[in-house]
C-alpha cells in the first residue's frame, strides 16, 4: 500500500477549491447577485391582460438597462387580471406618473421582461403605485398560427395582384357588344 505524499493532496484540495470558487461565481451570476436578499428597493404594481412566460425574478429594464426585478405575480380574483409586482432599485424612485409597462422578449425564443418607457409628467409614482399604462406579452405562436391559416389572400377579390380587373366583361359590356 502507498502513502501519499503532500503534494498530491495539496493538489486535490486546491482542484477542489477551485471547482467550489467556480460554482459560487455561476450562482451568483445566475442570480443577479441578489440571492433572495432584498437590497434598497421599492414596490410598484403592473397589471396585464397577459403575462406570456413572464417570470418572477425577470429583469425590469428601461432602455436595455436593467433597474429592478419581477417580485411576484398574481391573478385579481375580482377583475382577472395578472397583476405582477416589480421590485425598482431605489436609485430610480424619481419614475414619472404616466410611465408605461409593456412584456418584451429577448429575440425570437429569448426570455420575457418588463420594459418600462418614463413619461413626462411631473409628478413620480410612489411605493405601491400602480403603472396605469401597460402592454401584455405578444403570443407569438398565436400570430403564426393565425397568418398560416387566414388563407394568405391570393385568391380573394380585391387581394394583391389583382388589381380590379377581371377576364370576363361587366353585363352591361355584353349587352353593348350585341
Amino acid at each position: 500500500m502507498s502513502t501519499r505524499g503532500p503534494r498530491l493532496e495539496f493538489a486535490v484540495g486546491a482542484f477542489l477549491l477551485l471547482a467550489l470558487g467556480s460554482l459560487l461565481v455561476l450562482a451568483i451570476a445566475s442570480t443577479n447577485g441578489r440571492f433572495g436578499f432584498s437590497g434598497d428597493t421599492y414596490e410598484l404594481k403592473a397589471r396585464f391582460t397577459n403575462v406570456g412566460q413572464l417570470r418572477p425574478m425577470a429583469p425590469v429594464k428601461i432602455g436595455g438597462v436593467t433597474i429592478g426585478r419581477v417580485d411576484s405575480i398574481g391573478l385579481d380574483p375580482k377583475r382577472l387580471d395578472s397583476v405582477a409586482t416589480l421590485a425598482i432599485d431605489s436609485r430610480y424612485n424619481d419614475l414619472s406618473a404616466d410611465t408605461s409597462a409593456s412584456i418584451l422578449s429577448n429575440g425570437l425564443l429569448g426570455d420575457s421582461y418588463v420594459g418600462l418607457q418614463p413619461g413626462g409628467d411631473p409628478e413620480s409614482l410612489k411605493p405601491g403605485d400602480e403603472i396605469a399604462f401597460t402592454t401584455p406579452a405578444v403570443d407569438l405562436i398565436q400570430m403564426v398560427g393565425k397568418y398560416i391559416f387566414s388563407g394568405g389572400g391570393g385568391d380573394k377579390p380585391g387581394a394583391a395582384g389583382d388589381a380590379g380587373t377581371s377576364s370576363t366583361p361587366a353585363p352591361n359590356e355584353e349587352a353593348k357588344s350585341q
